[in-house]
């Protein structure tokens, strides 16, 4: 579970780095503490997806963009990660 929060932190890092935002600034837009927004790009903190969604709209991005992978591959109905 670890691997994926760092995998989901360092996309809304990256994303929010694209924007030329600081931590502060995307905590301000979303009403988040930095701090909460820090350790979840980190990966040490989990976050529910309603938070997520405000952060990914607060980037102009789509959420599915911080929860999937962008190879995804559908083989025998099932969903696989690559």
């Amino acid at each position: 579970m670890r691997d994926y929060l760092i995998k989901v932190g360092s996309k809304v890092k990256s994303a929010r780095k694209a924007k030329g935002m600081h931590l502060r600034d995307l905590g301000s837009i979303c009403k988040l503490d930095y701090s909460n927004i820090c350790r979840l790009e980190s990966g040490k903190q989990d976050v529910r997806i309603s938070t997520l969604k405000l952060i990914a709209d607060a980037l102009d991005v789509d959420v599915k963009d911080f929860l999937w992978n962008r190879n995804l591959n559908v083989q025998n109905n099932f969903c696989m990660f690559a």
